[in-house]
Order: C-alpha cells, then sequence, then structure tokens
C-alpha cells in the first residue's frame, strides 16, 4: 500500500525502494495516485486503484495501464465496455466500499477478466473481535466462487492474524512505515521514521510567566524554552499542545504550550545553556519516541500522525 504519498513519507522513494526489493502489486486509493505512480514505476509492476471507476474515468485505466478494484454494480458495468483487467472488491462486513452480497448474487463477470478477489477486515487490529472470524468465513465462501482469483483479504495488522488470513496476496500499510499493526503488544516492526525540528530561539522566562497562545501554561519556576520551527501547518497536531515530547543531549524534554501553525515550544531547563542553541535540532520522532507514541499523546492513531506530514520539511532518504 503506497496511497496517501506512501503514509505520507513519499510515494516515488518509497514505492522505488519497495520495487527494488521485489515488490510486484502495488495498491493506491485514486485514479490520479495510480497515475502518478505509474509514471514512477514505468511498465511492469500492477498498480491497482482501490476507488474504482468513477464516472468518465474508465478510459484512463487502459490508458496507463491501472488495475480498477470494481466496487460495485455500477462500476462493473462502467468497466465492461473496456475489457480490460479489474479486481472484484466484496464486502465481508466493513460496510464501506465493496460489493454487498444482493449485489455478489446479480453478478457476472462476463466479458470482464478478474484478476482479484479483494476485502478488508474492520477489526483486525483487535484479535479477539468476533467479527474477524465472521469475515473470514464469508470471505471463504465468496473465494470458492472464484477460485482461480488471487485473493487478498489483509492489510497491516490481518497479516499477523495467521495464515488462514494471508490467503494469496497480503497488502501491507502502515505497518512498513513503523505503525504498530499489533496495539497493546510489542510492535513487531522497526521505527523508519525520524523527524527533527530547527531552534529558532532559546529564551530565558522568568517563574509565573505565560507561553503561547492563551497564556495556556504558566512556568511554575524560572526557566528556559526553545522555540522550535514546526507546528499544525507541517502536520504536528494542534491536539499535541501542552503534551508530548522532544528528545536533545540523551533527555526527553516536555512541549509546552499550544501547538501554533509554524511553531511549538519546549522546556529545556533541564539541559545545560551550552547544549541548546539556535540552529540546533530536537528530535521529535525517533526510537525513543515513535509514530505510536506520538499518536497516543495526540488521542489519534500513527495513520494519521505520518499522513499529516507536511511537505515544509527537507526529507532525507536513506
Amino acid at each position: 500500500m503506497v496511497k496517501a504519498d506512501a503514509y505520507g513519507l513519499g510515494a516515488e522513494p518509497v514505492a522505488k525502494a519497495l520495487r527494488a526489493a521485489g515488490c510486484e502489486t502495488f495498491f493506491v486509493a485514486t485514479l490520479d495516485e495510480g497515475i502518478a505512480l505509474r509514471a514512477v514505476l514505468g511498465g511492469g509492476p500492477e498498480i491497482a486503484v482501490f476507488n474504482g471507476p468513477l464516472t468518465g474515468s474508465a478510459g484512463e485505466y487502459p490508458a496507463h495501464g491501472l488495475t480498477p478494484v470494481l466496487n460495485d454494480l455500477g462500476q462493473v458495468q462502467a468497466w465492461r465496455r473496456a475489457n480490460a483487467p479489474a479486481m472484484l472488491h466484496v464486502d465481508t462486513g466493513m460496510s464501506r466500499l465493496g460489493m454487498t452480497a444482493r449485489e455478489l448474487a446479480l453478478f457476472t463477470d462476463d466479458p470482464i477478466p478478474l484478476v482479484g478477489l479483494v476485502s478488508h477486515l474492520a477489526c483486525a487490529d483487535a484479535p479477539e473481535h468476533p467479527l474477524n472470524a465472521v469475515q473470514l468465513a464469508r470471505f471463504a465462501a465468496i473465494k470458492a466462487q472464484f477460485p482461480r482469483l488471487r485473493a487478498s483479504l489483509s492489510a497491516s495488522s490481518g497479516i499477523f492474524l495467521g495464515r488462514d488470513y494471508r490467503h494469496d496476496l497480503v497488502r501491507p500499510g502502515a505497518a512498513l512505515y513503523g505503525v504498530n499493526p499489533c496495539p497493546g503488544t510489542p510492535n513487531p516492526m522497526r521505527q523508519v521514521v525520524t523527524l527533527k525540528g530547527k531552534i529558532v530561539q532559546v529564551r530565558e522566562i522568568d517563574r509565573g510567566e505565560s507561553v503561547g497562545y492563551g497564556a495556556a501554561h504558566v512556568m511554575p519556576e524560572p526557566g528556559r524554552l526553545a522555540v522550535v520551527a514546526v507546528g499544525y501547518a507541517d502536520g504536528w497536531l494542534r491536539a499535541m499542545s501542552h503534551r508530548g515530547s522532544g528528545a536533545m543531549a540523551g533527555r526527553r524534554v516536555p512541549l509546552v504550550g499550544r501547538v501554533s501553525m509554524d511553531l511549538i515550544t519546549f522546556d529545556v531547563s533541564a539541559l545545560a545553556p551550552g547544549q541548546v542553541r539556535p540552529g540546533d535540532t530536537i528530535e521529535l520522532l525517533g526510537a525513543g519516541y515513535g509514530v505510536d507514541e506520538a499518536a497516543a499523546d495526540a488521542g489519534t492513531i500513527g495513520y494519521e500522525i505520518l499522513t499529516a506530514l507536511g511537505a515544509r520539511y527537507h526529507r532525507i532518504y536513506r
């Protein structure tokens, strides 16, 4: 899965790295993502588009060598005239995209050359949820109607539910980028993102002085602040106000006050003056404070932390 600009990390370099590692099938969400990815990867790899052929777009798929995922009878009808490969999306319990059981009963694949059958788990990140087994059984029954098709049920978390959920093709996404696919247990995946912000100013502040918009943080003691050039315009969510932390010189330093559009403020009073200077960087994401930890502080999920990362960061790929 390299949709949403490879979960905010850059579809072009990420897709090239995955292709070099042997990936032969890529999934995106929208037609424009598919067209852009084809330009990056050239001919060869299969690129499937989950949203399928929307009104007036069917001709773009064969023109760019893309495989649509057909989600309902309307898309099936629109695609019949193309007579080109497609995947079929069936709803097994998500109640989002995908053909319902009623639609599937009316479906005929003639003359569509189907190459894949996909569905999506609603509760894969909760292994004990009974809907997982229900969806697995429903998908198995549908798969029996299409035995020649490659079958794909599981995205990141579903892969870790066991072999029965993996079928012919899996669709790892967030797990590739360091998000824990098994919440509540140690992350089996390596953190791949390090995020740093540059310090614009270091300032002394007295006890009782307030910090940032709304005077929402008041210093309990005299101290020192580092003002960092990252804000919610860069995807450092406003929900991180008064929460979270950064790392400098091997120590955690707390974020204080509100996150503003272009700036955040850290209390660096615990560090020696020589350890914090304008132009230095503070680590916002790294081995000690990863995507999931930041998400917990923001009251969200790691997916949102990554996909929110803005365009103003200078990106280095290793």
